[in-house]
């Protein structure tokens, strides 16, 4: 027997604000849930274990300094062997969340280990690392595990063939707001106008067989940078077009197929591919599963896979739709129920605030973000600045005005110089640690930076005020950095 979806009795709540909850907690089909679930789990638990195998056993960049985030200075790289056993456990929670094992546990437990990650190295920053951050967060809030999950399997009680609307289209909401500030940080001089730097890129690429040559053409950069930002501008909405929909997946394809042949960008094209095709039906993944069973009728792999949809134990009667499994309404678990629609409801409208805040506090500031970074990360300015820079630190002791040179290739890694000399707020960092080293050794020193800087093909320039003593700056979240200096372009 079909069960209704959930009511909500709300007499406090007006007939406007009760209508979006109505809508927002409406019983939709899971199985785009779910895999998302087994996408993320794979992905993300594939990219811990790579970054083991890489920064820490092949390169082994987390034994010494590291660059932290303002507000999560304490976390620290594990000691030996505990950081190698969390890059293996990383690995194995991302292969549970995607299993949908014990998921109650081990999601939370994943988003955990992907953010400890994270947060390890600043030079290591990436906009798909950030992203897939909250990705995992917010599915831990919601039911992806009861259906296709050895949960599901070990109590088929649990089973659930509907989640609520709002766990269902967080995620394309998100994806959709990283594509529309994405084309929104590309509208600027040097992207459209020189086609910079992605001229430069392509030129790279020159050596290619077959599309060398083409890659090698100026006119090839203008039409990609032109290219890219309507694309990224205009695909959220296309993709809320049913008819358009396909149309979409076949221009993002190509586009992230380019990505990955021209650039090493890690998951993020899979990552994209995945949160993209949420956007169609949520029961299109249950339809393709059961088109490929098709192909196997009558055989193990057909009854295995519909048995992993369906438990034996919950499975409808034939001819009847599937919606709930005896026992378990939708309302039975705490995503449908409407004692916390109101917090729900709050917490999903700040999420989307700060979302869509976030990418365009950089105005505030009054500076070229490609320039001055302030404002740059967590805002979906992907690939669109090639800069490049040298460096050294002034050492002066007050007590003998005795002067050194520090040169920071000589203890940091080349990601963390590279990093280092193009982003203002890791060169104060760095500062302050040659502050605090010299004071454990007694000595009060002023520290002043001297770096040279090219952005987008320009010749260099001083980035950093060389007057300025960066052992007496402090970080500043919201105003104006005065010791970055303005960048000075000629006209053309």
């Amino acid at each position: 027997m079909r069960r209704a979806g959930p009511t909500f009795a709300a007499p406090k709540i007006n007939r406007s604000l009760l209508s979006r909850i109505t809508y927002l907690f409406r019983p939709v089909a899971i199985d785009t849930l779910v895999f998302l679930r087994i996408a993320l789990g794979l992905l993300g638990g594939g990219d811990i274990l790579g970054n083991g195998i890489y920064y820490h056993w092949y390169k082994d960049e987390f034994s010494d300094f590291t660059f932290r985030y303002y507000g999560f200075e304490w976390v620290h790289p594990l000691p030996e062997p505990f950081l190698s056993l969390f890059f293996v456990g990383g690995f194995l929670l991302g292969v549970a969340v995607a299993l949908g094992w014990r998921f109650r546990v081990t999601a939370p437990l994943f988003a955990l280990a992907f953010t400890y990650l994270f947060l390890l190295e600043k030079a290591h920053y990436l906009n798909h690392a950030y992203l897939f951050c909250w990705l995992a967060w917010l599915l831990v809030l919601t039911p992806a595990w009861r259906k296709f999950s050895l949960d599901v399997r070990r109590r088929p009680a649990d089973w659930s063939s509907v989640a609520p609307a709002w766990s269902v289209y967080l995620f394309p909401l998100l994806m959709g707001i990283v594509y529309f500030y994405g084309g929104i940080a590309k509208m600027n001089y040097d992207w459209l106008i020189r086609a910079m730097p992605l001229h430069m890129w392509l030129k790279n690429r020159a050596s290619m067989p077959i599309l060398g040559p083409l890659w090698e053409l100026k006119i090839t950069a203008y039409v990609m940078a032109w290219g890219g930002m309507l694309l990224d501008f205009t695909v959220p909405f296309l993709l809320l077009h049913r008819r358009l929909r396909w149309v979409a997946l076949g221009l993002l394809a190509g586009f992230h197929a380019t990505n990955h042949l021209i650039f090493n960008i890690g998951i993020f094209p899979y990552l994209s591919m995945v949160l993209t095709s949420l956007f169609f039906a949520p029961d299109w993944p249950k339809r393709f599963v059961r088109w490929v069973a098709s192909f196997r009728a009558g055989t193990q792999v057909q009854s295995q896979l519909i048995d992993w949809q369906v438990p034996d134990d919950s499975a409808p009667p034939d001819g009847e739709a599937a919606t709930e499994p005896a026992g378990l309404p939708a309302a039975s678990y705490w995503q449908f129920s409407p004692l916390r629609a109101r917090s729900t409801l709050v917490l999903l409208s700040v999420l989307i605030v700060v979302h869509c805040l976030l990418p365009v506090r950089h105005w505030s500031f009054g500076s070229d973000v490609n320039w001055s970074e302030e404002g740059h990360r967590y805002s979906w300015r992907m690939m669109l600045r090639s800069k490049q820079g040298q460096g050294t630190f002034k050492l002066i002791d007050r007590g003998t005005d005795t002067a050194e040179v520090i040169y920071p290739t000589d203890s940091l890694t080349d990601r963390q110089y590279r990093k280092m000399v193009t982003h203002p707020d890791m060169i104060l960092q760095y500062a302050h640690h040659l502050r605090d080293v010299r004071a454990d050794l007694g000595q009060d020193v002023a520290v002043f930076g001297q770096f040279r800087v090219r952005l987008n093909g320009r010749l260099q320039q001083d980035f950093i005020d060389r007057e300025v003593d960066l052992a007496g700056v402090e970080w500043s979240w919201f105003t104006k950095k005065d010791w970055v200096l303005t960048e000075e372009v000629a006209k053309e």
